[in-house]
């Protein structure tokens, strides 16, 4: 038998998942990493960190919740937030564009997120399903940028990953921060209770860049310890799922009804 497993890891481990395990194990938290996504009959597992690809095979067999933000998130949070037009809408009608806009996936990365010169360049319909939702943004530069590790309400860690989209690392700003607990004074029923949500400052305003499941993203220089706080409750026990936490959660599967 292998036991209980606290925490568990895919097969390739990013800079992030080491640094989760590291602090797993400072917590005296079991840990497991399997050679690939087939999970041993006898594997008991709590939790996990790892890509969508992976955690969509390993979750249901291990009852495992996944939290996330809707797919329309981004698109209906007020102007204030965003700064700029966003919409969510079926691959389809994107590729009808014919203006250079932001693109991507809500919630995984199907859709490569990039700057699409036009709907032309997006992945045809041989590839991708008609169906498959995208967000559409307008292009904005940010000068710079930050992750927050969002829980039960409050900025519980988060860092600066980039100036003028180029990686930097750097400690969370205590003006990120702020717009952070701004945003979920106003916005808190909007997200689940644990949830990544990356802001950054462009034409001297803050604005909301998108939101990420704490369970796939990766950390950057944020407090290993307050982020595996953050995982540890975006990636559960089913059995566990907070009420308020029913409908974001990512596939119904064995889970409870909300």
């Amino acid at each position: 038998m292998l036991g209980a497993v606290t925490l568990l890891l895919p097969p390739r481990l990013t800079a992030s998942a080491q640094a989760l395990r590291d602090a797993a194990r400072r917590r005296g938290l079991p840990t497991v990493q399997l050679p690939t996504s087939a999970v041993p009959a006898d594997l008991h597992a709590e939790h996990l960190h790892s890509g969508p690809g992976f955690a969509d095979i390993v979750a249901p067999a291990l009852n495992i919740a996944l939290l996330q933000a809707p797919e329309d998130w981004l698109a209906r949070l007020p102007r204030q937030y965003t700064g700029r037009e966003i919409t969510v809408a079926p691959i389809r009608e994107a590729y009808r564009l014919r203006r250079p806009a932001f693109i991507k996936s809500p919630n995984d990365k199907q859709i490569p997120a990039l700057i699409y010169t036009d709907g032309s360049r997006l992945p045809g319909p041989d590839s991708v399903d008609p169906h498959t939702p995208v967000l559409i943004s307008d292009v904005v530069e940010f000068a710079t940028e930050y992750r927050l590790y969002l829980l039960n309400g409050t900025v519980h860690t988060g860092s600066q990953y980039a100036q003028h989209g180029r990686l930097c690392l750097g400690p969370l700003g205590k003006d990120a921060a702020a717009f952070g607990a701004e945003l979920l004074a106003e916005c808190r029923d909007t997200l689940p209770s644990a949830i990544v949500v990356d802001v950054g400052m462009a034409d001297g305003r803050w604005s909301v860049i998108e939101a990420n499941a704490a369970w796939a993203s990766g950390m950057y220089t944020a407090d290993p310890q307050r982020a595996l706080d953050v995982v540890l409750q975006a990636a559960g026990p089913a059995e566990a799922v907070r009420p308020g936490d029913h409908r974001f959660l990512r596939m119904p599967g064995p889970f409870p009804d909300a």
